[in-house]
């Protein structure tokens, strides 16, 4: 038994032993393997590293090679740069002596010239030294043939020359006036009547009174109402008159203001559709209708700027261009007036190459004081341009506005212009009425005025004031002095009088020789 133990203990061992031993054997021969397989690897990398190298050598050559190619291109090129631009040089060298030599040349021509200028105004100096002894010379003698001094004698013939030349300056200063005036009235025609040929409204005259249709006159008692109190009412609220009478089936609405006329028209036209007729209805109704005719107005003013293409226009301002369509002035519609000017006034600085869009703009707003005169105390001027600079308008429509009826000195052209399309609007036939007593005035104040003058005859107004002729007596006036009072009656009418329009003035003076044969 115990042998067997022990020949199971040397089996053992001897296998311990055994595997120890194949195992140093295995790993013997796996590391011999690996050993080999790293040379091999180490050789490879070798190789490709040598291969490497050789590829980076060729294109480290080819690179210098371009590159030194390319440095050689560049240094031939800077090269022939420097060779022309020396070139160049030598050239404008070349030009610049050959200008010395000419300014030389020049130079000594000038001084040779200067040295025979000289000589010459020596001789010249000495000419009229000796001219101006032989003219004092004579001088003493005209002075003691004549027994008359230099001065006397300067004076007498001055004196006569003046007399002699009085009426020839007179006559020359008229005949050119004459030429000037026929020239320039022919260019303002020529510009004045194109700008009216293409320029044309209708003419239209407001009145002071509104007719009203209505449906029955059993209307005209529910108007008038218990005791009168619709009436009443209705005159109080709009601050216009209501005329009712025996005419049927129609009242009138009278007022001098346009806008409470046309307030008033619209308020009884809609209580008439309505039915209802009483005081508290008259005054809902006429606050709708003010509120309405508002919004209309600045309707009608947006509608008048988009018409002339004027832009950036305050709102309250477009207001009050609006407010000029209720407004008239001797019968003329003020906004109608107003647009007609702003229009003739770009036609005509078009002709001139003002500025067309400031001309339409300063027409337009000439009249803007107009819109408000009833409201605030001053003329319409005045009011206008405290309305102008409110609202940061340009000087030269400030301007306009100031001096469109002369009250001050125009300083620009639109201002002229304005001016001038202010006259045509309103001079036209039929744009406005007149009183028959300011048309008698004006016809005397004019007949006055040509009275007035030493010489004249008799002055007759002719073409409702358009024209006047002066008889003047020929014994007393001849003919350049008839011209003087021509002018200076002229002068007198726009210092005192105000007329739409221009006034001709025509002095007539006629000799009649007269016999009788017995």
């Amino acid at each position: 038994m115990e042998q067997i133990i022990l020949v199971s203990i040397l089996t053992l061992i001897l296998g311990i032993l055994g595997g120890i031993g194949l195992s140093f054997l295995i790993s013997y021969i796996k590391g011999t393997s690996i050993q080999k397989k790293a040379d091999k690897f180490l050789e490879e990398a070798k190789k490709e590293a040598e291969k490497q190298k050789r590829d980076r050598l060729l294109e480290f050559k080819e690179e210098s090679y371009k590159l030194k190619q390319e440095i050689e291109k560049e240094v031939k090129e800077k090269k022939e740069e420097l060779k022309s631009n020396e070139n160049r040089l030598l050239q404008r060298e070349n030009s610049l002596d050959k200008r010395d030599e000419i300014l030389q040349k020049r130079e000594l021509s000038l001084e040779e010239k200067e040295q025979n200028l000289l000589a010459k105004q020596k001789e010249l100096q000495a000419k009229d030294e000796k001219m101006d002894e032989l003219l004092k010379e004579e001088m003493e003698k005209l002075e003691s043939i004549s027994k008359f001094s230099q001065e006397k004698a300067k004076e007498l013939i001055m004196k006569r020359c003046e007399e002699e030349m009085t009426r020839e300056i007179a006559s020359y200063v008229k005949e050119k006036e004459q030429e000037a005036k026929l020239q320039a009235n022919e260019a303002a025609r020529n510009i004045i009547v194109e700008s009216m040929q293409r320029y044309s409204d209708d003419v239209a005259t407001e009145q002071t009174v509104s007719t009203i249709t209505l449906p029955n006159d059993d209307m005209k008692g529910r108007l008038i109402g218990r005791e009168g109190r619709n009436i009443r009412t209705i005159e109080a609220v709009t601050g216009v008159d209501l005329i009712i009478d025996d005419t049927p089936e129609t009242i009138v609405v009278s007022s001098f203001d346009p806008l409470r006329r046309e307030i008033a028209k619209v308020t009884i036209e809609t209580l008439i559709k309505d039915g209802r007729i009483h005081p508290s209805r008259i005054e809902e109704v006429y606050d709708k209708v003010c509120k309405d005719i508002n919004n209309k107005i600045t309707e009608i003013g947006t509608e008048a700027c988009y018409e002339l293409g004027i832009t950036k226009v305050d709102p309250e301002l477009v207001n009050l261009i609006g407010k000029l369509a209720y407004r008239t002035s001797y019968g003329q519609n003020a906004l109608k007036h107003s647009k007609e000017v702003g229009e003739l006034c770009g036609l005509m600085a078009a002709e001139l190459g003002q500025n067309v869009a400031l001309a339409k703009r300063a027409g337009l707003l000439h009249d803007i004081g107009k819109s408000i005169d009833y409201e605030v105390e001053g003329s319409h001027v005045e009011i206008g341009l405290d309305i102008a600079k409110k609202y940061h308008e340009d000087e030269t429509v400030l301007n306009a506005i100031a001096s469109h009826h002369g009250d001050k000195e125009q300083t620009s052209i639109i201002s002229v212009l304005v001016s001038v399309a202010d006259t045509l609007s309103a001079a036209r036939p039929g744009a406005r009425n007149d009183s028959l007593e300011n048309y008698i005035k004006r016809l005397e104040q004019l007949e006055a005025i040509g009275n007035s003058f030493e010489g004249v005859e008799k002055t007759y107004a002719m073409q409702a004031g358009r024209e006047v002729r002066v008889m003047v007596r020929p014994e007393e006036v001849d003919d350049v002095l008839s011209y003087k009072i021509a002018k200076d009656m002229k002068e007198k009418i726009e210092a005192e009088m105000q007329y739409p329009g221009t006034i001709k003035i025509i002095v007539i003076r006629e000799s009649r020789a007269q016999e009788e044969a017995k």
